[in-house]
C-alpha cells in the first residue's frame, strides 16, 4: 500500500481510504488484510483485471484520437495552367488522395490572366502558373524551372541533332504562343538576343495544341522539355537542346497574400514544396 501511494503521488492515509471507498461502493474486499504482504481477493483479481482493460482502452482510445485529429478535411481549389495540370495533376491527384483521403482536390484549367483573378478573388485556394509575379494582393512561391528545349518534326532535318544553334533557327517555320503571354515574351527576347529571326507560321494559346501543329509537321517550336515527355516517348516529337545558356521556363505557386489556409490546402502545398518552404504563414 505504500509503495502504490508514493507511485500514485498520494499519502498511504489517503490510498488506504480510497480502496475502502472503492471496496465499499462495490460491496466487496479486494484485499486481503489477513495476509502479510497484502494479497488481492478474487474479487479484487477481478477488478485489477478490469483496471487494466479500462487503461489499456484508454491509451487506444487517445491513440485514435489523435490519428483522428491529425486527419485533413475539407477541399482544396487549385487553378492551373494546361500544361502543368494536364501533365502532372494527375499524379498529384493520386498521391494526394492516397495520404489525405478525407480531403478533396478540386482542379481547374485557364489561361494565367484568369489565374491571377481567382487566386485574388477567393474562387482559388492555390494557382500554378508559369513566369510567376507577386503582386499587391498575390504572393509567389518559387515552384520549379523547367528547361526549355527545341520540339521537331522526326522528319525534319534537324530531328538527328542533339543541341541546335541559334544560327540554325534563321528564317525557319516556327509554331508560336499567343503575342500576350509571359512565355511568348521570352522566347521572343531569346532570338532577339542572338540576332535570330524565325518565321512564325501560327501561335496558340496552351502547349498541347502547339505539340500537335508541331507533330503534324507544321513548324518547329520551343518548348518545356517535361511536357514533351509523352509524345517523344511514342515518337511523335524529338527534343534537341538549344545553345547554352538555354531557356528555362519558372514556375510558381499563386496564393492570395494573408490568406489562412485550411488543412487541405496546407496538405496540398506541402505535397508541392516537400522541404517545407510552404508550411510557412503565407507571407504580409
Amino acid at each position: 500500500m505504500s509503495k502504490g501511494a508514493k507511485l500514485c503521488g498520494v499519502t498511504q492515509s489517503a490510498a488506504s481510504q480510497h480502496v475502502q471507498e472503492v471496496e465499499r461502493r462495490l460491496g466487496a474486499s479486494l484485499l486481503d488484510r489477513s495476509q502479510r504482504p497484502l494479497e488481492l481477493t478474487p474479487a479484487g483479481k477481478l477488478y485489477a483485471d478490469f483496471c487494466r482493460d479500462v487503461m489499456r482502452q484508454e491509451d487506444e482510445f487517445q491513440l485514435a484520437l489523435e490519428r483522428l485529429k491529425q486527419e485533413v478535411e475539407g477541399t482544396v481549389r487549385v487553378a492551373s495552367i494546361y500544361s502543368v495540370g494536364l501533365s502532372e495533376m494527375s499524379r498529384l491527384s493520386e498521391e494526394f488522395s492516397s495520404s489525405h483521403s478525407t480531403a478533396r482536390l478540386e482542379v481547374e484549367y485557364m489561361r494565367p490572366d484568369r489565374i491571377y483573378a481567382a487566386v485574388a478573388s477567393g474562387e482559388a485556394d492555390l494557382g500554378l502558373v508559369s513566369y510567376p509575379e507577386s503582386n499587391r494582393e498575390i504572393a509567389a512561391i518559387p515552384w520549379r524551372e523547367e528547361e526549355m528545349r527545341l520540339a521537331i518534326p522526326p522528319t525534319h532535318p534537324l530531328a538527328s541533332r542533339r543541341l541546335v544553334l541559334a544560327g540554325d533557327l534563321e528564317g525557319i517555320e516556327f509554331i508560336g504562343f499567343d503575342e500576350d503571354l509571359s512565355i511568348r515574351r521570352e522566347i521572343d527576347r531569346f532570338l532577339r538576343a542572338r540576332g535570330v529571326s524565325v518565321h512564325m507560321v501560327m501561335h496558340f494559346d496552351n502547349i498541347q495544341m502547339i505539340k500537335e501543329a508541331v507533330a503534324l509537321g507544321s513548324g518547329v517550336a520551343i518548348l518545356p522539355a517535361r511536357s514533351m515527355k509523352a509524345e517523344i516517348e511514342r515518337g511523335r516529337l524529338v527534343a534537341a537542346g538549344l545553345e547554352a545558356p538555354g531557356l528555362v521556363r519558372p514556375i510558381g505557386i499563386l496564393h492570395r497574400r494573408r490568406k489562412k489556409f485550411n488543412r487541405a490546402a496546407q496538405a496540398f502545398l506541402d505535397l508541392l514544396l516537400p522541404n517545407g518552404n510552404g508550411h510557412a504563414t503565407p507571407p504580409a
